[in-house]
């Protein structure tokens, strides 16, 4: 397992207030796997991570998004966290560099929160994704349709609802990336 994504390399995209388990969890299982991952945000040095309302761990920025661009990477991950989802999805940067990634049929990961991001990007008319059960309206406003799963898989779009669908949601990624990187 450990070289299944040898040649992989994936950004995660958080700003202050994502939900920990939902960056550390994609981070620890896609380095396992093999890949070569960075956490991109607004800023640099820091974020800070969230368990639900309490504070959590902070997490190094390895780039800021002036110094990022999707065509660097094989693969984008979105974790959720109310704070982290409304605020990354108003970053110009952010959209584009879904946008990007969408375009060049990048597999793309959103957990929970995160979907807010690719509404926002513009991405999901006409795909099927899951979310926190308070997105299923933005969702489907923006074209897309909302089903109630522990993941789904639509192209490249991977979608999970919650921390619990962490395995599975970690899994699709896995099997999404080695599928495109192959």
């Amino acid at each position: 397992m450990a070289s299944e994504l040898k040649r992989c390399k994936v950004a995660i995209l958080a700003v202050d207030g994502f939900e920990e388990s939902e960056l550390t969890g994609p981070l620890r299982a896609l380095t396992e796997a093999g890949a070569d991952v960075e956490v991109i945000s607004q800023k640099g040095g820091e974020i800070q991570g969230f368990r639900h309302v309490d504070k959590g761990n902070r997490v190094k920025v390895d780039r800021t998004f002036a110094q990022a661009k999707a065509d660097d990477y094989d693969g984008v991950v979105l974790p959720g966290g109310v704070i982290n989802g409304d605020a990354i999805r108003m970053i110009p940067e952010a959209r584009e560099f879904v946008r990007s990634a969408d375009a060049a049929h990048k597999p793309i990961g959103a957990i929970c929160h995160g979907g807010w991001l690719p509404v926002s990007a513009g991405i999901v008319s006409g795909r099927t994704m899951t979310s926190w059960p308070s997105l299923q309206d933005d969702i489907r406003n923006a074209g897309g349709t909302w089903v109630d799963s522990r993941v789904v898989r639509d192209g490249h779009l991977v979608t999970s609802r919650k921390p619990d669908d962490l395995p599975a949601f970690n899994a699709e990624l896995i099997a999404c990336l080695s599928s495109t990187a192959a």
